[in-house]
């Protein structure tokens, strides 16, 4: 394998963009402080052009974790078609189970869990934004891709979305924010190659040296190039120059796989002015006199070379020492990641150039984001695994942020200049309008003070005129009063006194009713006072009443207790009296078999299981072991329904042990539970028996064993005759399991075994419904293997019976459960000779629709191959203008 520059073989040492761009002579870092949770230097202050550097104390922040799948790519959809992904993701609960196998799974907790559908911007607000809004706060930032090879790290950060903009990375975006609020930056692209550093916009320096500043620990590269750019256009034209001299390869794991570990450094100074203004002139002349503040924050973007494995990726010659130096990075990294993790007292940061450049992200003052990449397939869950457990050591190591902040001297002399000038010129033409004020105004108050004098003596005649007339009418208003006031007078001297009559005898009345009135409320007080009283007794007595109740409720429990006691007691002593009885008639045999069932009884009548889960599973296996199989299985027979209904519990659970089912078998337990279909009339023994040969279904020779003693036969009748829905269920879940048996198609179906299917879909329970799909779609693919294979012609059986109405029916139902298993279902019977009976019962359109808008993918592609292969399908999909795809 050759060794080519990553997006073509160009090199160049200028770029021509849409704006004014300058490369500058070397690179300049800015100091920044090394801190980490076990060292805090302070640093020193460092006198400069621009200002003084203001130092502000550390605030701690653990880095952030982000995972990534990568959905799968052809090659995986073909290969791995028939496993499952071996990642299972959570992110409403931000978990992710890796897979050991198909029981068993680890569970992982990130900061974000981002799935196969989740766009680039969502990658970018959750991984990003945050560490890009803290550089333009001043605080140093930086965002790492991390994982195996070909799992997207470079599509995550560097794709430049030329063709779609949706597809941008976050170095792209991550610029565009910070144009948002700034006018230039500065830039530097570098890659480590071989452990070689090399300028990405200027080839030619290829082995650039790290220096490191022996006070502070600061990182600076002398010679790299740094470069201003004031667009965006500019920025994307300096990436694409960039990745045209990034090394890639071809190799068996990605046909463009990066070879090199690349860095982009953005240079951002940000003015955010002096805190603490107020606007009165004080503080003015005090806010002026202070310099503005410069933060300075740096964003390192870092897209590492994939880690691989040499006998997966096929690396050889040059390109197996390119393997080797990018694992030996990436281990020294991972070193550094777990001797933080652990609080260790020494970080390795000297293995490798990569530490070194990284030094200031792990156990830094950088605000650091890292995005894990993984694929879903179960072939690299090694390599998947290696890269969550560094995900996850990476989430233990904690940084100190610093801001980095300067005072700008020299705009503030500028500025000061300025106001200077302009407070002279403004104080010149105050005092020359002050002046023309004050002879403005001193003439317009003489002029006011002459017309005042001349209205005031006007005004005061007016008033003295006015007042004289009224005084004149008020004088003759008084005179006539006075006249008729004596008139009145005259008449009132000689009319008898009847009004003062009334009014005695109007107050006499009002005082008998007010004298009633207050004996009433007197009456009604005493009322009032009796009903507290008996108020307050009554309280007492509902209080003595509560507590009355309550000891009676404590008694009823006491009693209801000792009841449940002497029912067990009075249960046991009938059992025990059966026994003896069945004992004095069939001798010492018998006497010995009735004190092991006494033994037997004890454990199984227990009034209430106490625990479940593995406490459960331990009592069954320990009543398994002390008493023995022959013995729980004769109880299946006993004449008590309690014992009976315990019984098959205890089988059904050692049946869901494969352990356990070859012994239950031996010992006639499976002819015993069939016998339980017919001989109980009890429901709950029949959904516990029912589970029990479910159970026993999944072995391929216990399904031959239950067709061959009329299983099918017993399960239908059972069918039949249940309501209840989690016996149906329990029923459904058994003929599921046996129609997945290519040997059993022909004689299930003459025993009824598709239509007790869908005689259940009456109950119409999700979990009844999900069953008798699955045992369709189960049906369905053996029939389609059958076919295949040469075995068997003609019309589905399924179709035969009358199936193929309900699964169109029920093809979109709203339960992902059933409609996975309906889809397939159709899919499978639309494989060989059943195109015309699907066409007229309107199956085409479902499978058009499952091609289209089906939520799993190879579904999908099992539906469009299944469109495709058939002519039948083609005529009548060209005949409806419709397209496969």
């Amino acid at each position: 394998m050759s060794t080519n520059y990553k997006n073509g073989s160009v090199k160049t040492k200028s770029i021509s963009t849409s704006s004014s761009s300058s490369f500058s002579s070397g690179y300049k870092s800015k100091p920044s402080v090394t801190s980490s949770l076990r060292r805090n230097s302070t640093g020193s202050a460092a006198n400069s052009a621009a200002g003084l550097h203001k130092d502000t104390p550390g605030v701690s922040g653990r880095v952030r974790v982000a995972v990534r799948l990568r959905p799968r790519n052809s090659e995986e959809l073909s290969t791995d078609a028939d496993f499952a992904d071996c990642v299972e993701l959570q992110p409403e609960l931000k978990r992710l189970k890796l897979r050991r196998n198909n029981w068993d799974s680890d569970t992982f907790e990130f900061d974000e869990v981002l799935t196969e559908f989740a766009s680039q911007k969502r990658v970018y607000e959750v991984v990003a934004k945050p560490v890009v809004e803290s550089v333009l706060e001043g605080y140093n930032g930086t965002v790492m891709a991390y994982g195996q090879t070909g799992t997207g790290k470079t599509y995550t950060l560097g794709k430049l979305g030329d063709e779609d903009t949706s597809a941008r990375g976050i170095m792209v975006r991550a610029v565009e924010d910070i144009f948002a609020e700034t006018d230039s930056i500065s830039v530097s692209y570098i890659q480590l190659y071989m452990e070689m550093i090399q300028d990405l916009l200027d080839p030619a320096n290829d082995n650039l040296s790290i220096m490191e500043d022996p006070k502070t620990g600061d990182i600076t590269l002398p010679g790299a190039s740094l470069i201003e750019v004031r667009d965006q256009q500019s920025f994307v034209e300096l990436l694409r120059l960039g990745e045209a001299h990034r090394f890639a390869t071809n190799t068996k794991l990605n046909t463009e796989s990066s070879r090199s570990h690349a860095i982009l450094m953005v240079h951002v100074k940000k003015s955010v002015g002096v805190s603490g203004e107020n606007v009165n002139s004080k503080s003015h002349m005090n806010r002026t006199m202070k310099p503005p503040v410069v933060r300075k924050g740096k964003l390192i973007v870092v897209d590492l070379a994939g880690s691989e494995r040499i006998d997966k990726s096929g690396s050889e010659g040059h390109t197996l020492e390119e393997a080797k130096s990018i694992n030996l990075s990436l281990s020294a990294l991972g070193k550094c990641i777990n001797a933080l993790a652990e609080n260790s007292s020494h970080v390795p940061v000297r293995d490798s150039k990569l530490t070194r450049l990284l030094r200031d992200s792990f156990g830094g003052t950088a605000r650091t984001s890292l995005v894990i990449t993984i694929g879903p397939s179960p072939r690299h869950r090694g390599e998947t695994s290696s890269t969550i457990m560094f995900g996850q050591r990476a989430m233990k190591v904690e940084n100190m942020l610093k801001i980095k902040e300067e005072f700008d001297y020299k705009s503030l002399a500028r500025k000061l200049d300025v106001q200077v000038e302009s407070l002279i010129a403004q104080h010149e033409r105050q005092q020359k309008a002050y002046q023309d004020e004050i002879e403005k105004i001193s003439l317009e108050a003489k002029k006011q003070l002459s017309q005042a004098e001349k209205s005031f003596a006007d005004s005061l005649e007016k008033e003295r005129v006015k007042y004289q007339r009224d005084c004149m009418e008020s004088i003759k208003k008084l005179e006539a009063q006075l006249a008729v006031n004596k008139i009145k007078e005259e008449s009132l001297r000689n009319k008898p006194n009847e009004e003062l009559i009334e009014l005695k005898k109007l107050l006499e009345n009002e005082t008998r009713l007010r004298k009633t009135a207050e004996e009433e409320v007197k009456n009604l007080q005493n009322q009032v006072v009796q009903w507290k009283r008996s108020e307050v007794a009554g309280n007492a007595e509902i209080v003595k009443l509560r507590k009355m109740l309550e000891d009676e409720v404590h008694q009823r429990e006491k009693l209801e207790e000792e009841i449940s006691v002497l029912q067990n007691q009075l249960l046991q002593l009938s059992f025990d009296t059966d026994e003896t009885r069945k004992q004095l008639e069939s001798g010492d045999h018998s006497a010995e078999m009735t004190v092991d069932m006494g033994s037997l009884i004890s454990p199984v009548r227990q009034p209430q299981m106490k625990h479940s889960g593995e406490q459960e599973k331990g009592s069954v296996a320990k009543l398994f072991e002390q008493v023995g199989l022959q013995k729980i299985l004769s109880l299946l027979e006993a004449e008590d329904p309690d014992v009976r209904i315990h019984a098959v519990k205890v089988i059904a659970n050692l049946a869901a042990e494969a352990t356990n089912q070859e012994k239950i078998v031996e010992a006639g337990g499976l002819t015993s539970l069939l016998d339980l279909l017919t001989s109980s009339d009890d429901e709950n023994i029949h959904r516990v028996a029912a589970g029990a040969i479910a159970n026993l279904a999944m072995n391929e020779t216990n399904q031959e064993l239950i067709m061959s003693q009329g299983g099918i036969s017993l399960l239908a009748m059972t069918a039949q005759n249940a309501d209840d829905p989690q016996t149906l269920r329990m029923v459904a879940g058994a003929i599921a399991n046996l129609c997945g048996n290519d040997k059993l198609q022909l004689v299930l179906r003459a025993e009824g075994g598709i239509k007790a299917l869908l005689s259940m879909v009456r109950c119409r329970h999700p979990d009844v419904l999900a069953q008798v799909a699955r045992g369709i779609a189960n049906f369905a693919k053996c029939e389609s293997r059958a076919s295949t294979q040469g075995i068997k012609s003609g019309k589905s059986l399924l179709i035969e019976d009358g199936a193929l109405g309900w699964i169109v029916k029920n093809a979109n139902n709203e339960a992902s459960p059933i409609r996975r298993h309906i889809e397939l279902a159709l899919c499978h019977l639309a494989q060989h000779v059943n195109a015309k009976d699907m066409i007229s019962g309107g199956a085409l359109w479902e499978l058009v629709r499952i091609s289209r808008d089906c939520s799993r993918e190879d579904i999908r592609i099992l539906a469009r191959r299944t469109l495709s292969s058939s002519p039948s399908f083609q005529v009548e999909l060209k005949r409806l203008r419709l397209n496969s795809g």
